[in-house]
């Protein structure tokens, strides 16, 4: 909670406590009214202030203007304890929408731990720690293993792993050589490499990936407020009718002056929103809470209501739809049985640290007796020789990619599978078997794609970092509708615009992922939803809903509890208003006193705060209506 928001809760419950002295002692003492008054001040001095403020502005019916006429209105005719009443729930329920709009917004820029603070310019031989600013393109720049790629650029001496999770949300590092493009952002893991530079940093990947981030969020449409909507017509409607109710009747036909004005302060104090500026934002936090209680945060009302509508989902691949764990998936053995080419690659791939290698060494299982490596040369870019003094006796082995078995002359039966990393191992020049390494979809996942469908949700879309290739296999193996691979951050966005230009109008978007690259697109979408246990910090701040479960199948309890909310909400809303045009036509034909008003008023409030209450229960029932 802000300490605004503190402020406000010391301001309220201080009012509730003159508000209620006040009731306690009305009428009897001279006093009284002093107690509502503190109240009043307490509760809603600055509504009036923001009314005046705004009629600067030349915005003269909002919220506010309604407030402050209805409750001076009400007071000047002598309602004090109706117009404290209405400022004091008014401002109670405003303070429950600010709180969950408000909370857990910080920065997103200063958790983007992709920006290089250095570059490694070579001038001359000699190596020089400079501001990636200063770099032009051409420079030589030097990258060496743990640090971030500065810049983009081509790779003009060395070979390396680079991870670059961080910019297309792929757990596999990619081997790169001479000759080949690297981008910044990137983590050199292994080697040291020479870099000529083919951007500059403002024109950098990294560079590209913070300025999404920081705009992508004003680009994105803020839905109106309901009340300023609802007051905007409704306000001036009811100001004209009260004067004119006030004047034209004893100017026709020469009637009592002060019964007419009574009707129209009645009519003033009967048009108060209290029903629908109390129910209204109290549905939205009760769905809000129904939210939180299955794990899910929503950062505001809007992102709710916005659910309701869901239409179309877009996912990120890695860590989403996937684990993001690669693991060993298939053992194909040629002239040794798949335990023995388990072990042997084990062996070889002991000292490494690459993903790869550790799913081997996890599949494996066993410890490994280091007596019986004897010397291992890592290849980067390859893979690694090794030689080993097991029982049988000594072995020289080569594990790795094809294009060492290619290097080595071995020929490798078979087509390399579309998912998944493949591990050769051979023994001098006869080739052993492979060992396939693949990301495994995520057990919730089918379960979460059946709900979204039964749901009513159309389109089923996957924009990964990952080959076309791949992302088309995984999407054919979950049924998605659409799949786009091969792309970055920025392809990403770029995408996500073009659905958003194509959906249905009245209908929403939304995008789930789970890492620092998908910040720019979670921003961008309608609604951006992400997992809160496993994803980056930048991608949960950047996002609007998380799901702090990392269940994916989540996605329909928020539709779910979207749409039992905004249906809460539309009947809140028609019961309040058909009541309140009802009370307002008693009141100008003079049937409905003005402590009739206040009681009808009062009565619908209640009514429609115990319906909204009901937007915080969710359970089994809930889903099987669905």
């Amino acid at each position: 909670m802000t300490k605004k928001q503190k402020k406000m809760v010391i301001r309220l419950a201080a009012s509730a406590v003159f508000f209620a002295i006040g009731l306690v002692f009305e009428g009897k003492n001279s006093w009284y009214l002093v107690p509502f008054i503190i109240s009043y001040l307490a509760a809603g001095y600055d509504v009036p202030l923001r009314a005046l403020h705004s009629m600067r502005t030349g915005q003269f019916f909002d919220e506010n203007f309604l407030m402050s006429l209805a409750t001076f209105g009400a007071i000047g005719i002598g309602a004090m304890e109706e117009a404290v009443g209405v400022m004091l729930f008014y401002q109670i329920g405003e303070l429950f929408n600010d709180y969950a709009v408000n909370k857990s917004r910080k920065s997103i820029t200063q958790l983007m731990d992709i920006n290089p603070e250095y570059a490694n310019l070579l001038t001359d031989g000699k190596e020089e720690r400079v501001d990636p600013y200063e770099v032009q393109v051409g420079d030589i720049i030097v990258v060496k293993p743990g640090e971030k790629v500065p810049l983009d650029g081509i790779v003009t001496k060395g070979a390396a792993g680079l991870d670059t999770k961080a910019l297309t949300g792929e757990s596999m590092p990619v081997e790169v050589k001479e000759g080949d493009e690297v981008i910044s952002g990137s983590i050199n893991l292994n080697s040291v490499l020479e870099i000529r530079v083919t951007k500059l940093f403002d024109d950098s990947t990294v560079a590209k990936i913070l300025e999404l981030v920081e705009n992508a969020s004003s680009r994105k449409a803020k839905a109106e407020n309901f009340i300023t909507r609802f007051a905007r017509v409704y306000t001036p409607a009811v100001v004209i009718l009260a004067v004119i109710l006030a004047v034209v009747p004893p100017l026709v036909s020469g009637g009592d002056w002060g019964t007419w004005i009574y009707r129209a302060c009645s009519f003033l104090v009967v048009s108060c929103p209290c029903a629908l500026v109390i129910s209204v934002p109290l549905s939205f936090f009760g769905g809000l809470g129904a939210a939180s209680k299955q794990g899910i945060l929503l950062k505001g009302s809007n992102y709710l209501e916005a659910m309701a509508s869901l239409d179309t989902v877009v996912f990120d691949k890695t860590g989403t739809l996937t684990t993001g764990k690669f693991k060993v998936t298939e053992i194909e053995a040629v002239s040794v049985t798949k335990e023995e080419l388990l072990k042997l690659a084990a062996y070889g791939e002991f000292h490494s640290n690459h993903p790869i290698a550790l799913s081997v060494k996890e599949a494996y299982g066993k410890p490994v007796d280091q007596t019986k490596l004897g010397s291992v040369e890592e290849l980067a870019g390859y893979g690694v020789r090794a030689e080993l003094l097991l029982e049988e006796g000594k072995r020289s082995l080569s594990v790795g990619n094809k294009r060492l078995m290619e290097q080595l002359g071995i020929l490798i039966p078979g087509e390399e599978p579309i998912i998944g990393t493949t591990l050769y191992v051979a023994e001098d020049a006869s080739y052993l078997g492979s060992i396939t390494i693949s990301d495994a979809i995520r057990e919730d996942v089918p379960v979460a794609l059946k709900g979204l469908k039964s749901a009513g949700v159309k389109k089923l879309i996957m924009l990964t970092g990952d080959k076309q290739e791949v992302g088309r296999a995984v999407g054919e193996k979950l049924g998605l509708d659409e799949v786009h691979g091969g792309l970055l951050p920025g392809d990403k966005v770029g995408k996500v615009e073009e659905l958003l230009r194509k959906k249905e109008a009245g209908t929403t978007l939304a995008f789930v992922g789970d890492g620092i690259n998908d910040a720019p697109v979670l921003a961008r979408a309608d609604v951006g939803i992400a997992m809160g246990g496993i994803g980056s910090d930048a991608a949960v701040e950047a996002a609007d809903v998380v799901i702090m479960t990392d269940e994916p199948s989540k996605l329909t309890d928020i539709i779910l509890i979207a749409r039992k909310t905004m249906v809460i909400v539309k009947q809140n809303i028609v019961f309040a208003i058909g009541v309140k045009v009802l009370i307002l036509l008693l009141s100008a034909m003079g049937i409905a006193t003005m402590w009739a008003a206040v009681f009808g008023d009062v009565g619908v409030s209640v009514l429609a705060i115990l319906n909204a209450i009901r937007a915080l229960k969710y359970g089994d029932k809930d889903k099987k209506t669905h």
